[in-house]
């Protein structure tokens, strides 16, 4: 058995103009204070260490009616936008045509994944989606796959699988869960340092297959 799990913003799918203007909407309505611009909030979210409320809101953590107003205004918003990366559908239809097992560990909500996937048309190319609220700790930390793989019934002696995605957090969460890494240069981060760095989606299919 092989597993691919993929993490969704950045490697799946481009968001990052939708985050934007959710995040400045609270900004605005919330605080009264002017827009960040884009690549600001997306170097902000793909950080190891970071304290988001304090860089988008400037508070020390989430205030309750911010959190729903953003969750309100980025339920409608995350589907205005984002489109699948060159080659991805292609990508995982030749991995599902050849039996490989497909799943998506992301630190947004389930939510929200469920919904940007499901309008871009792939969401049941997946077996599991798993969000930051299915688990008690996001990536860096290696629950989610943990969970994923459980699914699965996985055991590292018969069985392979890859992290792909475009973050540290998600190399450091594959490192932790014992599976190979594929980090995605395509989506939010251009470059890395790290053992198998991927140009093109369709260079998982030489590795995977």
């Amino acid at each position: 058995m092989k597993v691919v799990i993929f993490d969704m913003d950045g490697t799946l799918i481009d968001s990052q103009k939708d985050i934007t203007i959710s995040v400045n909407h609270v900004r605005y309505e919330e605080y009264g204070l002017e827009p960040l611009e884009m690549q600001f909030i997306v170097d902000a979210i793909n950080m190891e260490v970071r304290n988001l409320p304090k860089l988008f809101y400037n508070t020390q953590s989430y205030e309750e009616r911010a959190r729903q107003r953003f969750e309100a205004h980025y339920y409608e918003q995350c589907i205005k936008n984002p489109y699948l990366y060159e080659g991805i559908k292609e990508v995982l239809s030749t991995l599902r045509t050849n039996d490989i097992k497909l799943s998506v560990a992301t630190n947004a909500p389930t939510m929200f994944a469920q919904r940007m996937l499901g309008h871009l048309g792939v969401a049941d190319m997946f077996d599991l989606i798993v969000g930051a609220d299915k688990v008690s700790a996001s990536k860096p930390d290696p629950k989610m796959l943990l969970e994923i793989l459980k699914h699965y019934d996985f055991n590292h002696a018969d069985h392979q699988a890859w992290m792909v995605g475009d973050n540290s957090k998600d190399i450091l969460s594959a490192d932790a869960a014992g599976i190979d890494s594929l980090f995605a240069t395509w989506g939010f981060t251009p470059q890395a340092k790290h053992h198998t760095v991927l140009q093109h989606p369709k260079e998982i299919l030489d590795i995977v297959l």
